[in-house]
């Protein structure tokens, strides 16, 4: 039998990137709800995938009945949105940011748990093969020991989008310029949707990689944050250090850079020092290096191009928990709920100009 899928939001990043990769997995999905604001986006994509269903209302979207679901609704409404889809017993993937508040993001992973569902957070870069050996490195022989030092650093160009001037997504399939490929200038550019710039928007990708690969959680967080002008609504640029629950300290900087330098790849890059070694990941180079002594010195092998993102995974893994295999959750729930937690307070703490205790 086909799992039922359900979609809320269906914006420009769900039609370049999250449906195209469930048709790949077509013969194991049958497209039943889609919901989005936008009356015009929403029969063209009812036409193309065949949803059943299309509404601008996200309750009857899951009223037709849904056994996965993926929400990608701006950040303001991820934990009503996901929750209503675990409440109506469907596995869910939720688009980053997880939500903007920690209490939210921890009631939904709490929930997906006492119902027995899976959840989880369209973290790509957890599933890349690099990443996925940096994670086993960092759990078999020894790994590094205990976590002291972690930096965390990430830069991409989407300055514009900040300033109400995104760029637009491409797919094959469609023309260049497609309207369906424009993402909404409100959804990043408004705090109230977006709940924040660079921190929100792409931050909580390296910060994810990182407390995945740790399994660290945060305890206290000193940040400040960057906007060309008062005018300008959210920051540009972020800065932060962190003391984590175990002692360890850290750095995180997040910048948006220029367009136009002919490379997609983001700037993401995590150092780790531990007590027993070093374990150094940088996507944009494609670096994966540990560092026991001169006996245990591993680089795996990463050739050009695996470090380019792609959103495949999360949703391969959405399919794949749903229909019962056992495979890996590399983005779940409490991991998104542990990265809204720093950049909350991240931003507690810009505000105040003090240090601020994580909840």
């Amino acid at each position: 039998m086909k799992l039922r899928l359900g979609v809320i939001g269906a914006g420009a990043w769900t039609v370049a990137s999250h449906l195209p990769n469930l048709r790949r997995r077509a013969d194991e999905i049958d497209f039943v709800a889609v919901n989005s604001l936008d009356p015009e986006r929403l029969e063209s994509i009812r036409e193309r995938y065949g949803f059943q269903v299309a509404s601008t209302d996200y309750r009857e979207a899951l009223a037709a009945g849904v056994d996965i679901c993926v929400v990608a609704s701006p950040a303001r409404w991820h934990h009503e949105h996901a929750r209503a889809a675990l409440d109506a017993g469907a596995h869910v993937l939720v688009e980053k940011p997880f939500t903007i508040d920690p209490a939210h993001a921890w009631d939904l992973a709490n929930t997906a748990e006492r119902l027995g569902l899976h959840l989880l957070v369209s973290f790509g870069a957890n599933y890349q093969p690099m990443i996925r050996g940096a994670k086993q490195l960092m759990t078999t022989g020894g790994g590094i020991g205990e976590v002291e030092h972690v930096m965390i650093h990430m830069a991409s160009a989407i300055r514009e989008a900040f300033l109400g001037h995104p760029r637009p997504y491409a797919l094959d399939e469609l023309p260049a310029g497609a309207p369906e490929l424009h993402p909404d200038p409100d959804t990043s550019a408004t705090p109230e949707l977006a709940g924040g710039g660079y921190a929100q928007a792409q931050l909580s990708h390296a910060i994810g990689l990182a407390l995945w690969l740790t399994g660290l959680r945060g305890r206290e967080v000193y940040g400040v944050t960057w906007r060309p002008s008062a005018d300008v609504p959210v920051e540009f640029h972020d800065a932060a250090v962190i003391v984590f629950e175990n002692g360890a300290i850290g750095t995180v900087s997040g910048g948006s850079c220029h367009m136009g330098a002919g490379n997609d790849k983001h700037q993401q890059e995590v150092r780790l020092i531990g007590s027993e070694g070093q374990l150094h990941v940088d996507v944009e180079r494609e670096i994966v290096w540990r560092y026991r002594g001169p006996d245990s010195d591993i680089r795996l092998p990463v050739e050009t191009g695996d470090g380019l993102y792609n959103c495949r995974g999360p949703i391969d893994a959405l399919v794949d928990l749903a229909a019962g295999r056992d495979v890996p959750n590399e983005s779940p729930g409490e991991l998104g709920a542990r990265v809204v937690e720093i950049i909350d307070g991240l931003y507690r703490s810009a505000r105040s100009h003090t240090p601020v205790a994580v909840p």
